[in-house]
């Protein structure tokens, strides 16, 4: 979306008019309720099939790269299934609220199939055996059979999508290498800091944050990361990562444009590593191989984004408040 229509959507009050604005953007876009969850539902649907015609239309080695992509959006699945088997969701369900399209791009339809018929932990377990979720499924369930609690599980299947996209790296060609890896870098970067920045707002043992982390780096080292991870507070963690990135030179020139803070630390810290990476890559647009690799990651990225801050969002402002303005009408009649 260009700036004028992202303003628009975080204007708009009526759904269905919010709807109409954001059709064009997502080709084929269905809804079939005005929910929440439906119009989530149908906002992915809608970009993955736009990643398939990419996809579909990509040389051999940026499907490799696209295929590691959108293990992100598998990873999606596992985790609703898992999840919903615990709390005891029905299949029927579970069926509505997966998105087997991803399973078709990434040729995984009968696994996804058998997991959403499994009903319980331990037959999820023996499943995955011999799969590349079997360790941080047996790691997650094992954690949450102890104490209740299913962010170990989480960690560990995103860990599982940045190291698909690691392996990835060895079928790039030269011209490929130079925007791919940076992207690889920059992505697993942001996450390592935001598994620390959570790690130390909701006090989690340091030795069991580190499993979590991606040995792999962009701007931040291995001896930056294991000092970011020592630190007491919140706020010593965001200072010193602010002093970290001030004195990297190709990154710390954007500060001044893209204030890190304290309040929206994720956003800002992904606002800041993206200006960065188009900015980076904008000059070799000249190059049809880079403009095409570069327009790839590009719409990969911008398209994440704008659902994730401002289509996401908005759905959720736009009904919170269609509901409140129904109770309170309730509760004057």
């Amino acid at each position: 979306m260009d700036e004028v229509s992202l303003q628009k959507v975080r204007r708009v009050k009526n759904i269905k008019e919010y709807i109409e604005i954001i059709k064009p953007y997502y080709p084929s876009l269905k809804i079939s309720e005005f929910t929440i969850e439906e119009i989530e539902k149908a906002v992915y649907y809608a970009y993955i099939k736009l990643i398939g015609r990419i996809f579909l239309l990509s040389p051999e080695n940026m499907r490799h790269f696209l295929r590691a992509y959108l293990l992100k959006y598998e990873i999606m699945n596992v985790k609703y299934l898992i999840l919903s088997t615990i709390v005891g969701i029905r299949i029927s369900e579970k069926i509505k609220n997966v998105n087997i399209l991803v399973e078709k791009y990434l040729e995984n339809t009968n696994f996804i199939k058998k997991l959403i018929e499994i009903q319980n932990l331990e037959e999820i377990q023996l499943f995955m055996k011999g799969t590349k979720y079997e360790k941080a499924i047996k790691e997650g369930i094992l954690y949450f059979n102890n104490l209740n609690e299913v962010f170990v599980l989480e960690a560990f299947l995103d860990r599982l999508y940045f190291e698909s996209l690691i392996k990835e790296k060895k079928y790039y060609n030269k011209k490929e290498k130079v925007i791919l890896y940076t992207f690889i870098d920059f992505t697993t970067e942001i996450y390592n800091i935001k598994v620390i920045y959570r790690g130390i707002s909701n006090n989690i043992d340091r030795n069991l944050l580190v499993q979590f982390l991606i040995n792999n780096y962009l701007f931040l080292d291995n001896q930056k990361i294991s000092q970011l991870i020592l630190q007491h507070s919140v706020d010593d963690f965001f200072d010193l990562i602010e002093d970290y990135l001030k004195k990297e030179i190709r990154i710390g020139k954007f500060l001044s444009k893209i204030e890190i803070k304290k309040e929206h630390f994720i956003w800002s810290i992904e606002a800041l590593y993206l200006e960065f990476f188009f900015r980076e890559f904008s000059n070799k647009i000249g190059d049809i191989e880079y403009s095409t690799i570069f327009k790839i990651t590009e719409l990969l990225l911008k398209k994440e984004k704008e659902i994730k801050f401002t289509v996401l969002p908005s759905t959720v402002n736009i009904i919170h408040e269609k509901y409140e303005q129904l109770s309170l009408q309730q509760e004057e009649g």
